[in-house]
């Protein structure tokens, strides 16, 4: 078997797409492009983010974001908030053509063209290390991405990132069932 070695390097799959979205204090919605988070606890998210971002600005003002998962549908939309700059793009949510709905339970935008939203507290911010961590207070759908009550992974589509290759690739089919494919091997 013949490996190859890439370094010490940022590169897992899967990197999810969120779009991480705040009001500044004017109630003037932004959203930016992380890929760089996780779930880090049971009602906690992990975020690493520059603080030179405007949203950094906007979250220490608000105590609030959400983050909404980036889809296939809006895949152009959501790159687009990753490279323009809020420092500089005044209408950067406009332009990428996302409305918003005022989260009832924080003091963030929910954006309306993606299906699935974590509505977010602040709980810290390291400027040092670029750790924002958020509690999740609650997860909104869109009825639009339900089947039968349900969340419908194929009616998301949710995006993740390559870094070995920097391209986004849809999350697709079931492969098995979690605490029910390794059954036979127990």
């Amino acid at each position: 078997m013949s490996r190859k070695n890439f370094g010490a390097k940022p590169f897992s799959y899967p990197q999810p797409v969120w779009i991480i979205a705040t009001y500044d204090e004017n109630g003037v919605p932004n959203a930016m492009n992380a890929a760089w988070g996780g779930i880090s606890e049971m009602t906690e998210v992990s975020v690493c983010l520059s603080p030179d971002h405007k949203t950094c600005r906007n979250f220490a003002a608000t105590n609030a974001f959400t983050i909404s998962m980036a889809d296939a549908a809006h895949v152009a939309a959501c790159d687009y908030v990753g490279i323009a700059t809020g420092n500089k793009t005044e209408d950067k949510f406009a332009r990428a053509g996302f409305t918003v709905t005022r989260s009832e339970l924080v003091n963030a935008p929910i954006i309306n063209e993606l299906a699935v939203c974590m509505e977010c507290r602040v709980i810290s911010f390291d400027r040092e290390t670029c750790i924002l961590k958020g509690e999740i207070v609650n997860v909104s759908v869109d009825e639009s991405a339900l089947t039968d009550g349900k969340v419908d992974v194929s009616k998301v589509a949710p995006i993740c990132f390559d870094p070995f290759n920097n391209t986004y690739h849809v999350i697709g089919g079931k492969v098995g069932d979690a605490w029910g494919s390794g059954k036979g091997l127990m």
